[in-house]
């Protein structure tokens, strides 16, 4: 279904950054999709093999906790991207002009703020546990079929990195809206009134049934 947000396109070079980027964020949501899948497909696995033959898929704890990076973080970009992510919308929708934009703007470079800090941690928090000199790189892994554990610690900085990209580029936007006080402008959410919600969640619809 379509979300309450929508994203403008033009020819500027900030636009084809946008769609650009968004390819690989659609991409690592696509990730995160097959990850809930093949989640899916292990249970019946390990559920099958416990009630029929007595013997459950080996480490299916271990492969959930490997999976859970995907699902949480691998996703985050592309819901920002088209606003999917929890928003204020009655405030944001009653601000027009150059004082949404600001707004915008201020609590756009907060989120990238904290995202950076975040990179950093999670960066290190990886470093701790990759190391070309031990078995199979690396310090730690799980309890039950020792899978390392670093892989699974990499992708919290690299999706988070990703986000700070789309940060970057939506403060970029703002700022740019808000010197050109532009009515429509491009690669950030804006809030959709109720009748383009309709026709946005209508057109999705009927997309579907094609």
């Amino acid at each position: 279904m379509a979300g309450s947000s929508l994203v403008l396109s033009d020819d500027s070079t900030l636009s084809q950054i946008d769609r650009h980027l968004y390819k690989l964020e659609g991409f690592l949501a696509l990730l995160s999709g097959l990850a809930v899948f093949s989640l899916m497909i292990m249970a019946v696995f390990s559920v099958g093999g416990r009630n029929f033959l007595n013997a459950p898929l080996p480490g299916y704890v271990d492969w959930i906790e490997q999976a859970m990076p995907l699902i949480a973080f691998m996703g985050i970009a592309y819901a920002q991207r088209d606003g999917g992510h929890i928003r204020m919308d009655m405030l944001v929708g009653a601000l027009k002009g150059r004082t949404l934009y600001l707004v915008e703007f201020i609590t756009t470079l907060a989120v990238l703020i904290l995202m950076v800090l975040l990179v950093w941690g999670t960066w290190a928090h990886f470093s701790r546990s990759f190391d070309f000199g031990s078995p199979i790189w690396s310090r730690d892994s799980s309890m039950d079929i020792a899978i390392p554990l670093w892989p699974a610690k990499l992708l919290a900085p690299v999706a988070f990195g990703v986000l700070c990209l789309r940060l970057v580029l939506q403060l970029w936007a703002y700022m740019r809206a808000f010197i050109r006080n532009d009515a429509t402008p491009v690669a950030v959410p804006l809030v959709a009134d109720a009748a383009t919600q309709a026709a946005m969640e209508a057109e999705a619809v009927s997309g579907n049934e094609n």
